[in-house]
Order: structure tokens, then sequence, then C-alpha cells
């Protein structure tokens, strides 16, 4: 079928395929005490791997940080900080302040020229840690490198002098004091404001593990040194460190900062793009079988009913092996129909190769085309046909894949299965499990992370196609998450901030909800869900996507009435009730890169919109971030201004080197607050749809033969 391609997506295509060259590509770089790329606390130019993520701990007498640093784009690093400021305060308590970096490389190094990068320190935040530079560094050797930048605000507190680009703006040589209202708000009249300095150093990579470093710094560590404080006392703006390779994604940093006190710190790494067990451990799919027309199986089956369904039976065995279910399947002359649960296989293509060679063996001969249905929710979400010889004819060729995706037809199907061809005892289908639960809440000040843990009881009852009776009960054992005693002055309804209360309860019935798949329309799904839907509030959600097979953009419209739920989570409900929805526009960039906007009412009764970006890989890992405005006031939003966040899913088998079909989500958010919270519920409709629809689907298509 024709391949299309956007205007938006080519622009975004080109930027991640620019590959990095000079010091990214030699792999020499480090991270320093933020959680960056750099040598002991100043940056460098340089860039980690694409689509790294590093988990930073640093600690020294003035601070400690937990940093989270993802690669977006082979140029383009964000990272997210939490630190903590002992004796900060007036009473001589500490103080918390969560921050966020951009990084971009404006220039490869080349043979003579430096690589150099342009960086947002605490761009996001309370400002503690808030600056700019610009900096250069140049491989003088494979093992030695040099460092040199310019720095504007917190990296300008020691030899400062008048900024240069103030000869292109007076403005530039004054930078605004303090923060703006309640913190978390994106200042842009500080950036390359103020008085300016100069850094830089080297470092040395003596050893494969081990790279010594030293750096003239321009932090005077201003803050931490008042006499009040006391945290350190400068002696010289010279600090060493090494760090040490621990293992392949450990690296242990040590340093002596400006000749007065130690400081110690860990970074641990992971890429998604590789996998912990290389290879993978799952079992091998079952050869191709090709066709034999002599055979006798190429005739006279197509009226004999016993021998259809032994075929149809033969097919559920086969594919029970790989982890996927046969709901239904027709069986004609030239054409098997197969409709299949995929339950194992997050790359997608990976259940459809794997679909396609058991049909290979357990079709008679005479059937040329396979015609293979994913269904979720018992609904149908495309079709994906297949030339039964290309199948064959492909199958070891080096370019197998490519030339399978360009044979293939991802086309719509939108009709369920006929009564006669759903197989026995497919309908109801129950489904359970009992297992350890972990739940976490983040950046209370009096205790940063908050953990519950206990036992979860999951059911899911699919009653007929469509239609799915659903519930969780959590009992907890063990936890602090009821603990938070910090009061949130908000004006708005406390539709979030009274999570504390709800983590009190020791049994919870986190939702029960019976809800309706259905498709009203060619490109079109639909959804109708009441019950408890989430842990706060329980009520009537309806949802319409449409959503095109072969198109990058698709459109939501999502409708709830809600009741807010009792503290204890049973089965009592309380006075607060509201309407909410949304309309949503989703489009797929390329490259892995997915953006949302959701426009409408919030819990509160505030309107505005949400803006989303994630980066997602075919084996199922997920990072994005995202932003909340609303017209909720800064003010009367509380600290932090206005919601955003972070978010991850991970797949067990990144860990495991084995299909197992499950994720672990995760937002971390600076703060919760009542302005821009949206109703939580289950399996919205676009993610559950779009990864059977063409430009997901050929992203996970080189695993078609895995």
């Amino acid at each position: 079928m024709p391949k299309t391609r956007s205007v938006v997506g080519f622009a975004v295509a080109a930027l991640v395929s620019v590959h990095p060259t000079g010091p990214s590509a030699q792999q020499s770089y480090t991270y320093d005490s933020y959680g960056t790329p750099g040598l002991i606390d100043m940056p460098t130019a340089e860039s980690a791997e694409d689509a790294e993520l590093a988990t930073t701990f640093s600690y020294s007498p003035t601070s400690t940080r937990a940093t989270m640093t993802f690669q977006i784009l082979p140029r383009l690093s964000g990272s997210f900080r939490y630190g903590k400021i002992p004796n900060y305060t007036l009473a001589g308590g500490p103080t918390y302040d969560r921050s966020f970096d951009l990084r971009y490389r404006l220039i490869d190094e080349g043979r003579y020229r430096p690589a150099v990068t342009v960086g947002l320190r605490d761009f996001i935040g309370t400002g503690l840690y808030s600056s700019e530079y610009l900096v250069a560094t140049k491989h003088l050797t494979p093992r030695l490198t040099v460092t040199g930048g310019i720095g504007w605000g917190r990296l300008a507190t020691h030899g400062s002098f008048k900024n240069p680009l103030s000869v292109l703006d007076p403005r530039f040589n004054t930078r605004p004091g303090g923060f703006t209202g309640t913190g978390g708000q994106v200042e842009l009249g500080r950036w390359f404001r103020g008085q300016a300095a100069l850094f830089g150093g080297i470092s040395y990579r003596a050893t494969d593990r081990l790279t010594l470093k030293a750096e003239y710094s321009s932090d005077a560590y201003s803050l931490e040194a008042i006499p009040r404080r006391n945290l350190i006392n400068p002696q010289t703006p010279v600090n060493l460190g090494l760090d040490y390779k621990l293992g392949k994604n450990a690296h242990l940093q040590l340093a002596y900062l400006h000749g007065d006190v130690f400081s110690a710190g860990l970074t641990f790494v992971t890429n998604p793009r590789k996998p912990v067990v290389p290879g993978g451990s799952g079992s091998a799919p079952i050869p191709v079988k090709p066709r034999d027309m002599k055979s006798a199986s190429a005739l006279g089956w197509t009226t004999n009913e016993p021998i259809k369904t032994q075929l149809k039976a033969g097919m559920q065995t086969l594919l029970a092996n790989d982890g996927i279910q046969v709901e239904a399947a027709r069986l004609e002359g030239r054409q098997v129909t197969i409709y299949i649960r995929n339950g194992r296989y997050i790359a997608r293509a990976e259940a459809i190769g794997r679909t396609a060679r058991v049909l290979s063996v357990a079709s008679p001969s005479s059937v040329d085309t396979f015609r293979i249905v994913p269904m979720v929710n018992g609904t149908p979400t495309s079709a994906v046909v297949i030339n039964r010889d290309e199948l064959a004819r492909y199958e070891h060729d080096p370019d197998g894949a490519a030339r399978m995706l360009e044979s293939a037809q991802i086309v719509p199907h939108r009709a369920r299965p006929d009564r006669e061809d759903y197989l026995p005892d497919q309908y109801s289908r129950l489904n359970w499990s009992i297992g350890p639960y972990v739940k976490a809440s983040y950046f209370d000040p009096d205790n940063p992370v908050r953990v519950d843990a206990g036992l979860r009881f999951s059911g899911r009852l699919d009653l007929m196609p469509g239609l799915v009776l659903s519930g969780r009960v959590d009992q907890r054992i063990v936890g602090n998450r009821d603990e938070s005693t910090r009061f949130s002055p908000s004006t708005l309804p406390r539709v979030r901030t009274d999570s504390a209360e709800y983590a009190r309860a020791g049994t919870a019935l986190s939702h029960l909800t019976l809800t309706q798949y259905f498709r009203p329309g060619n490109d079109l799904y639909g959804r109708l869900t009441v019950g408890y839907l989430e842990p706060m509030f329980a009520g009537v959600s309806g949802e319409l996507l449409w959503k095109p097979v072969d198109s990058r953009l698709a459109i939501g419209v999502e409708l709830n009435h809600v009741k807010q739920r009792d503290f204890d989570q049973g089965f009592g409900l309380r006075t607060y009730q509201t309407t909410t929805g949304h309309v949503s526009a989703y489009y797929a960039f390329g490259n892995g890169f997915h953006g949302q906007v959701d426009a409408g009412r919030y819990l509160a009764g505030d309107w505005g919109g949400t803006f989303s970006l994630d980066r997602e890989f075919a084996n199922g890992w997920k990072i994005g971030a995202y932003a909340t405005f609303t017209n909720v006031s800064f003010k009367d939003f509380g600290e932090g201004s206005f919601d955003k966040g972070i978010r991850f899913e991970i797949p067990l088998e990144h860990f495991l080197g084995r299909p197992a079909g499950r994720t672990y989500k995760s937002t971390i958010q600076p703060l919760a607050r009542d302005g821009g919270a949206r109703l939580n519920v289950n399996e919205r409709l676009y993610d559950q749809v779009r990864t059977y629809h063409e430009p997901d689907l050929a992203n996970s298509w080189g695993r078609f033969w895995r």
C-alpha cells in the first residue's frame, strides 16, 4: 500500500537521523555531579549516546542530588533533578529543589574544530541552580580531552566580568533575582543575563575504566558558603576528581571540591535500544513450510467441516505455543482469515510474523493468502494480508523484513467474526492474578520518597466480544504514603491533593468497571465504561476515536460524569461531582516520536490543555514528558505554577531477554496539585488501537522474522 510522510514528520526524521561524531562516537564522556555529561561540577560539550537514560546520585556536604538525564535526540538531552541543601533555611532546616535542564549540541567535533554545546540548567524550578552556558570540548588525543566555556547565573559567581552580550543590548547586563510567583515557571527574562565568567578543564582516560579530571570552576558556591549555612569554605576554584567504571552500566565518581570538601556520586546508565540480554532468550519460531501443490490437501477440503474443525484446532495448538490465542478463524478456498489475541509480543509485528508461519504449516496447500486480524478487547483493529508464496520466498532473504513489509497489506477491518467462526470456549473467559505491588509518591519535603507495598488481586471477565468486566483490589501490607501531613492551600476542589487520605485505606477497591468496546463506523472506535473508574472517582466514561489504519493522525473525544469516592475506597461516594471531557489530537511524527494535545475540562472544573511528547521504541520502552496549562492562575494553582511531569513505560522483556507482554509504568510529577487533573481511565482507545496500524506496525516490522 502507498506509504506517505507529512512535512512535519519528515522534519522530525531529519533531526533524529543526524548522528553525532567526535566525542560521542568515541564514548569518552562521563557524567558530572549535576547528572549531565561533564567534568566534576562544570559541563562539557559532549553528548551521551542517542536514547541513553542515566540516573546520577551525588553527595557532598553542600547538597544531595538525584538527576535523571535522557538523550532525547543525538544532539538534544533533557534532565530532571531533585536536590536537598542542608541547613538552608533561617531555622536551620533543609530546602528541597526541583529543576529541569536542556542541552543542545550546536557543532560536532571535527578534525580541528571542537564540539560546541549550549545549555540551560534549572530553567524550570526555584532558580537555586539557575545558569546558562556555552561550552566547547576537543579531543587532543583519544584519551586526553580539553574543555572551555562561558557561563551565566550560578556559573558566573566566581571570576565574573561584564556580559559580552551587552554589546547587543544593554539589558543583558542585568539578571533578575528570585523567582516568579510560586516557582516552576520558565524564566526567559534571566537567560544569558547578568555577569559572565569562564570555566574549563581537562580529562584523561588513564585506563579503560579510570578517567582523571581537573576543572577550573566558575561556581563560587555563594549560597552554601554564607556564615549561617557554612556548608563549604572555598579555598581555590580548582576541583579534582575521577570517574571509575564499576561495570558495563555503572560509574563511581569521587572529587575534592574547592580545596575544602569531598564529594561522591554514582551513575547508572541504560539504553532502551540495547536489551540487557543481547539476542534474547525466547523460543524460536517454527519455520515457514512451502506449500506442495501436488498434495491431496490442496483439493476437496473446503466442504468438509470435520477437516475444517481439525485445521482450526491445529492452528490454535501451534499458536498457543507462541503465546498467541486464536479467537476465530474462517477457512475458504484461497484464503484463511484468522482472528488473534496477542498478550505476549509488545513488538506487534513479531506476533504477525509468528502467526503467518503457523498458518503456512497448518493451512491446506490451496490457500495462497493469509488475512491476520488482531483483536483488542474483542474488537478488530486492522487486517494484515500476506501472500503465502512471498512469505516462503523472503524467509531467508537478507532484506526479508523490508521486503515483507513492502509486500504485505495493512488494511481496515471492522467486522467481528461470524458466530460459526469462533473457536469453542472463547466467551465467557476469565483471567485473574495475584501478585505484589508497589506504589510510590515523590517530593514531599518531609520525606521525598514515600512507598507502599502489598498484594494485588486483579480479575477480568470477557462476557462476550467487546464486553469486559474488570476489577482490582489492593491490600496494603507496609508503607508510609498515608503519613504525609503537608497541607495544600488550594482554592480549587480537592480532586488530587487528598491523596494521603486515600492512601490510608488498608483494603482498597482500585477499580471495578463494566466496559463495552465497539466499532460504530469505518475508522471509528468506541468505548463506554461505567463503575468505579479509579481510586478517587466513580461514574460513567465514554470515548470515540477516529483512526484510519494508514494515518499518522488520530482524533478522539471523551466525556465523563463522575463523583468523588470515599477515602476508604469502598463502595461509598462523597458529595463532589463534576462533568469532565477532552478533545484529543494524536500524531505519530515518525522515528518513534508521538505527540498528543488534549483540550477540555479537568476534574476541578478548570479549562485548558495538556501537551505531551513521547519517544517510543519497538521493544516497548517509552519515555516522555507533558505539561498542562489551564485557566487556573499560577497563584491559585500553588507551588509549581502548573502541572508537569515525566513518564516512563519499561518492558519486562528488556531485562528478561524474552517476550513477556508486560510493562511497568511510572509518572514522576514534581508536585501533585488539583489544577489540570485528568480522570484516570483504564485502556483508553488510542494506545490500544494504533499499535496494529500501519505507522506503529511498520516501526516494529524488523521483528517480523523473530
